[in-house]
């Protein structure tokens, strides 16, 4: 599938496929990201372009901080860094168990792909450092002033809840409101997540991509 090519995601299957086959070229994920079309690849499969039907989101303003976790964060002497180390970030989220999963979507060239996303300054990460160890974070992708989550990992407790609570302030100093978790799981729905139509979700994508937030110097 030539860059240039998607399908508008309003007219993707029911169960959210949008395209097949294609590359990973950043030109092919910046268009997709635009778009509100994200890859996920699949074993024995082309490569997979979705936007589901439903989309997950967490409103920071709904983001809900547990009594414990507050206290972690009061406590905590966890050091955090943003585009400290995106290569080592994805790679512990590839190897991260997955409750129900076997594998994971983040295969060795998704890890190429995005650490190249983030040499052109557009896929970001969280670090939580316990002293020199990395013990938690996460990444995404910036999208013209719009942030799409696309995974996390902890190897300690609440590393990748509060990596999640940095994210959304350094998020909010820029002027953001939201992020793009993409998929609605339980765990983040206990932090506030919900799902919205695919509609109203490229409306909202739409909408924040007109802004023109910077949202990384």
């Amino acid at each position: 599938m030539p860059v240039g090519e998607f399908p508008d995601p309003r007219s993707a299957s029911p169960e959210g496929i949008v395209a097949v086959g294609g590359d990973l070229h950043p030109q092919s994920l910046l268009l997709a990201y635009r778009q509100g079309i994200f890859p996920w690849p699949v074993p024995g499969l082309p490569l997979l372009w979705f936007c589901p039907p439903e989309r997950g989101i967490l409103e920071l303003s709904a983001l809900h901080i547990p009594r414990s976790l507050r206290r972690a964060r009061r406590q905590t002497t966890f050091r955090f860094t943003i585009d400290g180390a995106f290569p080592a970030v994805i790679r512990a989220c590839a190897g991260a168990p997955r409750p129900g999963q076997d594998g994971t979507w983040i295969t060795p060239q998704i890890i190429a792909a995005y650490v190249h996303l983030h040499r052109l300054h557009i896929a970001h990460s969280v670090e939580v450092w316990d002293e020199q160890r990395l013990v938690g974070g996460l990444y995404g992708v910036d999208v013209d002033g719009a942030f799409a989550a696309e995974s996390m990992f902890h190897e300690a407790p609440n590393a990748s809840k509060l990596a999640l609570l940095h994210l959304a302030d350094h998020l909010r100093a820029a002027g953001l409101d939201w992020i793009d978790i993409q998929v609605l799981t339980p765990h983040l729905a206990r932090l506030g997540a919900t799902a919205i139509s695919r509609d109203a979700f490229l409306d909202k994508l739409r909408q924040t991509r007109a802004r023109g937030l910077r949202l990384f110097p």
